[in-house]
């Protein structure tokens, strides 16, 4: 089985400018060694912004070109999440990019109610599957990971992947809920989390992790610091461990009602 080798931006983000976030994340994308994915920060050119209005852009705009073109130039594919404007509504958008200019999409799901999230923007209505290099990956943003139920695997994925802006106020919610997705769906989680403050003055700190199926952490980043960080995980650790623990075998049976499912294959 093919391993997958993750890179992923730890960094800070200059408050609502797109430009700015996009010659710095470029630069450091291009610099980046050989790997498969980067992994970027939840709206990674603006910061949590609850402005859309100004800050968003139609997504067929010029930071989706940016991004398949640096996709392309790099040979990496490229997930993140954006602020971004589809039909008259605004959406906090995962995007997942091939070098080959494939493009996956989800929606978040949970609206952070506590920063007025749902005032601004528009819940998805999918959970999305994305197969990637042999690899079934599920892209989840910040505030999914609060919710056990909404990334229960019954045996649909191998990876979860969130991207978040989430204050270092919380950092012990957030490391040890990456801790517990991975152990209780038996996959990989990596958590992919910004620094510094944004413009309503709240700190981040960081705590980007890659994390193994049995919970051990394979990679735990330098809290308060901007970093880059590449690990690289392994399907026949996987497929091994969940064939000598098939405790996903006695998971409850439940499904959820009126939830779509989408698998993209990339």
């Amino acid at each position: 089985m093919q391993n997958l080798t993750l890179s992923y931006l730890q960094i800070d983000l200059v408050w609502e400018d797109a430009q700015a976030n996009r010659e710095a994340i470029e630069a450091e994308v291009l610099a980046l060694d050989s790997c498969d994915i980067v992994v970027l920060p939840e709206m990674f050119l603006t910061g949590f912004t609850m402005s859309p209005e100004t800050c968003a852009e139609p997504i067929d705009g010029d930071n989706l070109q940016w991004l398949i073109g640096l996709a392309g130039r790099s040979g990496k594919a490229l997930a993140g999440s954006l602020s971004v404007s589809v039909a008259g509504e605004y959406r906090n958008r995962f995007l997942f990019i091939t070098p080959e200019g494939k493009v996956a999409k989800y929606d978040k799901r949970h609206l952070f109610t506590m920063g007025d999230e749902p005032n601004h923007y528009t819940a998805g209505e999918e959970r999305v599957i994305i197969h990637y290099k042999g690899w079934r990956i599920m892209p989840l943003v910040c505030y999914d990971l609060r919710f056990p139920v909404w990334s229960r695997n019954c045996d649909e994925y191998d990876l979860l992947m969130y991207v978040a802006n989430w204050p270092a106020a919380r950092r012990a919610a957030w490391r040890s809920l990456l801790q517990a997705r991975a152990i209780e769906n038996l996959a990989y989680v990596v958590g992919v989390n910004r620094v510094g403050l944004d413009g309503n003055g709240l700190e981040y700190a960081g705590d980007s992790q890659v994390i193994s199926f049995d919970g051990e952490i394979l990679k735990d980043t330098e809290p308060f610091k901007a970093s880059i960080d590449s690990v690289t995980i392994s399907k026949d650790d996987l497929n091994l461990y969940r064939s000598r623990f098939p405790a996903a075998a006695d998971r409850d049976a439940f499904v959820l009602s009126g939830v779509k499912r989408r698998v993209v294959e990339l």
